[in-house]
């Protein structure tokens, strides 16, 4: 799979953040078919290990890892207000998914799933 840089790099006021969101995307195996959607979607992509990538725009930054069976594990960080919008792509993409967003003390603040 090529590699995208084409995409925004995250806005530095959210790397301060730390990781504030985690989630599983079930029903996929290839964590590089993920990351081509995100691509198509104008966001950049890098390869982060064997099987994992980074993904990225202004307003997020995940990376995802494919666990055993047919699951895609991701965690990052996302802009609080920006959370539908993850969830929205992900479902547009058609994978079925759960997200959990934590505050600066680790304590969860929503759950979605789709």
């Amino acid at each position: 799979m090529d590699i995208s840089n084409d995409g925004q790099k995250l806005d530095p006021k959210w790397i301060e953040v730390g990781n504030n969101v985690c989630g599983a995307l079930r029903g996929c195996r290839e964590a590089s078919a993920v990351a081509e959607y995100f691509e198509r979607a104008g966001w950049r992509s890098n390869s982060s290990s064997w099987y994992g990538y980074e993904l990225e725009t202004s307003w997020c930054q995940v990376e995802i890892d494919p666990i055993e069976g047919s699951a895609i594990l991701l965690n990052g960080v996302v802009d609080p207000l920006r959370l539908d919008e993850l969830a929205g792509l992900l479902g547009r993409f058609g994978l079925p998914y759960s997200l959990e967003l934590y505050d600066g003390d680790d304590t969860l603040i929503r759950a979605i799933q789709g």
